[in-house]
């Protein structure tokens, strides 16, 4: 994607010079427009690629539907015009919904502000509000920047005063998560005002609403996310053991996703979290503790046939294995052999390779007696049949040399049957296709006692090379 910007109008008036100067029918002349500015590693994800209606008789240029239906709610909302306020919100987030050029047209020509005086003034009719909630949250997705301090506070305050309204509890929270995915000021302001207990309080609360539960899980990942490229340091980490140590994170997470066993939706997003919050040795060991081991085995034993699930449940599993001693509980409890089944029965599935190489990578760091449990298991050759069927994907090589080198770094004897399987020319043929895997790649040949050629990288100093 282009990293350059121009203007709506730009584009608009590329777009009608195709038509009056080159006589292109409306389509067409969007095509070629389209086609011209990418054409110019121009990125054009904030552009609504459709005509602009002509000029009126009076010469004056015609708005972009999205920019109609926002006057249209400006008008109700300064006219305080409660009948007319419920069909224009709706018309308006449905618009918002559809695209985030649309929104983001809307949100550069003052959309906040209008929608969140709609919100204030719908404070005393509780449908009527949750409407402008709904619409403030399509507004927001992928445009963190534009909440202010007042729509913090009003969206916190409804969260507080609305608690036991699961449907405005649901509105709310869909803002916060929009509002602070890469956005670290706001993730640390709705922290400093007290989200974090309202988001885990929800949970408890309304523990059976699916949606709401998976939407409030998902909120709190996202404070865990270190996403905004302009903050050289978040709070990643100190959000993370907020959520955990004062509002008993983890306990809330794991007793949710017991009741949503059969929900592969939920129970992804919840496991996404734990593995998000797994940022302490003592954290990962709670895990275990709270009976989240045992979750985590049952849903890859039980949700096979659930992609997502079983992507999640890996990435949590490798993350508890942070934890030396969970290392051993996890291959106790059998999740080996289920891991290695994962990745065998997904093995067209990048993400799953990559986690479950990853996990087995873990659960092999500073174990020997693990390694022969994978190796045993048929660890070593579901990575290496991994590297076979994504020989481009950087992360799932990446991983499966990682893994392969944990296998025989302290447990020498396995070298011979892991090389038997074909490992060596999968290795080497990561290593050239991958520069990111030169290292893991080079380790894992050294490990294996192949012969390793260093590669040599010229500096352009006469008589100078960089290994």
């Amino acid at each position: 994607m282009g990293s350059k910007q121009i203007a709506q109008e730009t584009f608009d008036d590329a777009v009608q010079e195709n038509i009056t100067e080159f006589e292109m029918d409306p389509e067409e002349a969007v095509r070629e427009a389209v086609q011209q500015f990418e054409s110019q590693g121009v990125d054009l994800s904030n552009i609504v690629k459709a005509v602009r209606p002509p000029a009126s008789e009076n010469g004056q240029r015609q708005k972009h539907q999205i920019l109609l239906t926002l006057d249209s709610l400006a008008r109700a909302v300064a006219e305080a015009d409660m009948a007319q306020l419920p069909q224009q919100l709706s018309a308006f987030a449905a618009q918002c919904k559809e695209q985030l050029a649309f929104r983001y047209l809307a949100g550069q020509n003052g959309a906040y502000a209008v929608v969140l005086s709609a919100c204030q003034l719908a404070a005393g009719d509780r449908d009527l509000l949750l409407q402008a909630f709904c619409t403030l949250s399509a507004l927001l997705d992928g445009q963190p920047d534009l909440l202010d301090a007042a729509g913090q506070q009003l969206v916190l305050q409804s969260l507080r005063e609305r608690r036991d309204d699961a449907e405005m509890a649901l509105a709310g929270m869909r803002c916060v998560r929009h509002a602070c995915l890469k956005h670290e000021q706001n993730r640390q302001d709705f922290v400093k005002g007290g989200i974090l207990p309202l988001l885990t309080g929800a949970i408890s609360q309304h523990g059976d609403s699916a949606e709401l539960v998976r939407t409030a899980a998902s909120a709190l990942r996202i404070m865990t996310f270190d996403d905004d490229i302009r903050v050289p340091f978040g709070h990643a980490h100190d959000h993370a053991k907020m959520i955990v140590l004062e509002n008993d994170g983890l306990r809330v997470l794991i007793e949710a996703a017991k009741a949503f066993t059969g929900n592969s939706g939920v129970l992804s997003e919840l496991c996404a979290t734990l593995s998000r919050l797994s940022v302490r040795n003592e954290f990962c060991q709670d895990i275990v503790d709270l009976g989240g081991l045992a979750l985590l085995v049952t849903l890859l034993a039980d949700c096979m046939e659930h992609p997502d699930v079983v992507k999640q449940a890996l990435s949590a599993i490798r993350a508890v294995a942070g934890n030396d001693d969970v290392k051993d509980a996890i291959v106790e409890a059998g999740a080996t052999d289920l891991i290695v089944l994962a990745i065998s029965h997904h093995l067209g599935n990048p993400q799953i390779c990559e986690q479950g190489c990853a996990a087995l990578c873990m659960l092999a760091l500073r174990k020997p007696e693990n390694c022969s449990v994978i190796m045993e298991g048929g660890g070593a050759l579901a990575a290496l049949q991994a590297m076979k069927a994504h020989p481009r994907e950087v992360a799932v090589q990446k991983q499966a040399c990682m893994l392969i080198r944990n296998l025989v770094s302290r447990s020498r004897d396995l070298s011979q049957p892991i090389l038997a399987m074909g490992a060596e020319p999968l290795i080497s043929e990561a290593r050239a296709a991958h520069r990111d895997c030169d290292d893991v790649a080079r380790a894992a040949l050294r490990d294996l006692g192949c012969k390793v050629e260093l590669r040599e990288l010229w500096t352009g100093q006469k008589g100078s090379l960089a290994q």
